[in-house]
């Protein structure tokens, strides 16, 4: 859902350029930019036991009666450029998972690189804060310093290409499936990552700064010179 304020908004605006201006930069290995974002999940099991109906594996579901078995949360990294993305799910959306995903995104994917350029909502956690809220002050500022961090605006995640890859996931293998455990969902997310890099080439982001300030031109505040 696009969510753009109905009137003029300076602190938007500048957001909001802010990441374009990091989508119009051109593929660099050596500062890859990466994209992202978490949702919530629900973990559902089967009351009953399903039945099959004979033809085609369709099933019969009790689409009333469900287990709830907590929730969890879905971690979602993406490079755009680099035809690349990846989604864990966790337990919980603290601070502590925030800096350890980061940590692996830093240490693990992209070990090689410079720096890596960073877009991302603004969630309380998603700061640099969290490093040293997890590792040794001299851990927490090597990692801060890999990371260059651009904020989308406030009601501005649609800018995030990784809310995006949230999208894509929610329709091509969540919406009305009940998954009973965290395994099952990471065995499921693995799947889809696996086969969305082999069959995806990237992201094609078209919505510039040009276009911003004549279609959004009403967000932009009037300076009378």
């Amino acid at each position: 859902m696009w969510c753009i304020p109905p009137k003029q908004n300076a602190e938007f605006v500048a957001h909001m350029e802010d990441v374009l201006e990091v989508y119009s930069r051109p593929y660099n290995e050596k500062r890859p930019v990466v994209c992202m974002d978490e949702k919530p999940f629900q973990l559902l099991d089967e009351m009953f036991m399903p039945i099959p109906m004979g033809e085609k594996n369709h099933i019969k579901k009790y689409d009333c009666e469900y287990v709830r078995k907590g929730s969890c949360s879905i971690f979602m990294f993406t490079e755009p450029l680099g035809q690349w993305r990846e989604a864990h799910a966790l337990p919980h959306r603290t601070s502590e998972d925030w800096a350890r995903q980061m940590k692996w995104l830093i240490d693990e994917v992209y070990s090689d690189a410079e720096k890596i350029v960073l877009v991302m909502d603004n969630l309380n956690t998603h700061t640099t804060a969290s490093f040293y809220k997890v590792f040794s002050p001299e851990e927490a500022f090597r990692l801060t310093q890999k990371l260059e961090i651009h904020y989308t605006p406030k009601h501005g995640s649609w800018l995030d290409i990784a809310e995006i890859e949230l999208s894509a996931l929610t329709l091509q293998c969540l919406l009305g499936e009940r998954i009973p455990s965290l395994e099952k969902l990471n065995d499921i997310l693995s799947g889809w990552s696996l086969k969305r890099n082999s069959t995806q080439k990237g992201v094609s982001w078209h919505f510039t700064t040009a276009d911003a300030r004549i279609k959004l031109k009403h967000l932009y505040p009037e300076i009378k010179f």
